[in-house]
């Protein structure tokens, strides 16, 4: 499974243009997203094992210093202890869970379905992280506009994934596919943007078969 899943961004073919329709982002559930998320949830959206993956990865790919815009953000962003960021925002649903995020300089409540743009200024940030939640991104050209935006020239994009999912709220066409098209989809985003060299996908996955998957796929901004 590893050599597939990094082989699906070595070589892609997307179509020359948007392939998507209005259709493969609704939703079973299309009520307004500030209710399924008013209630917090302080608990990990993948297991343990997941987990230190992610933050494994993060210590190898983080670099002091770096400004970092974790969005979807809660109350915990899996960033190693040790790591020393410089400005660290959290941008995400539930005022509450972000309070309780102390690896955040400072955070913002925002719907990005109902209002797709990030209140940050351009080329403010060197690294725009999301843990397993671009599944629920239901405009996602516009946020992948807006991560491009607002990250430094060179900066990169970290979008982590797996197969967990809150299913009334994932957008159908995610429902409809499997992990190695998950990785084909997510990288078509950051094609479609212009926005950014060609993504790549790390498959982390600590116990394959054992415990939750984990799929990494990363992006730089272009420098021009």
């Amino acid at each position: 499974m590893k050599e597939l899943a990094e082989g699906v961004l070595k070589n892609p073919t997307f179509p020359p243009e948007w392939p998507f329709s209005p259709a493969d982002f609704e939703r079973q559930d299309e009520s307004n997203d500030t209710i399924f998320y008013d209630q917090p949830r302080l608990v990990y959206h993948i297991d343990d094992s997941a987990v230190g993956a992610l933050t494994k990865y993060y210590a190898d790919n983080l670099k002091d210093g770096d400004d970092v815009l974790d969005i979807c953000s809660s109350w915990v962003s899996h960033f190693p202890k040790e790591w020393k960021g410089g400005n660290v925002v959290g941008l995400g649903m539930n005022e509450y869970e972000l309070s309780q995020n102390k690896q955040l300089s400072s955070f913002d409540v925002r719907d990005l379905n109902s209002e797709p743009s990030f209140p940050y200024e351009d080329n403010s940030f060197d690294k725009v992280t999301c843990v397993v939640s671009v599944d629920y991104l239901n405009q996602p050209k516009e946020i992948f506009e807006e991560i491009a935006r607002v990250l430094r020239p060179g900066g990169e994009c970290i979008i982590s994934m797996s197969n967990r999912c809150f299913p009334t709220k994932a957008y159908r066409i995610w429902l409809q596919t499997n992990d190695l098209e998950h990785i084909f989809i997510v990288g078509s985003f950051f094609h479609y943007s212009g926005k950014f060299d060609l993504a790549t996908c790390e498959d982390v996955s600590p116990n394959p078969g054992k415990s939750d998957p984990l799929f990494i796929l990363k992006a730089a901004k272009k420098s021009a």
